[in-house]
């Protein structure tokens, strides 16, 4: 990450910093984004990132995805509904 703020990639290293989910595996380092901005910080540094563990040493290639949503238990009861009456239930706002 100093290697992102030494080189004036200052976005790039605070989304670094928040990444909490990260796995290294088969020579892929893989970053999960848990929003959307997060993402295309992410994807549009990539190459920095890998340029960054190249400096440290290391081979890896960067893997970023997004983190899958669970359903809010509102959807999933509305999922339940529209099951059990046949996709017959509307929603009015």
């Amino acid at each position: 990450m100093l290697f992102l703020k030494e080189h004036k990639e200052v976005a790039l290293h605070i989304a670094c910093g928040d990444i909490t989910e990260v796995e290294i595996k088969d020579g892929r380092l893989k970053l999960v984004a848990h929003d959307n901005t997060m993402l295309s910080l992410l994807e549009a540094g990539k190459r920095e990132i890998e340029r960054a563990l190249s400096w440290q040493g290391l081979d890896l290639v960067v893997d970023i995805q997004e983190k899958k949503k669970e359903p809010s238990k509102v959807e999933q009861d509305l999922k339940k509904l529209n099951k059990l009456f046949g996709g017959k239930v509307k929603i009015k706002k």
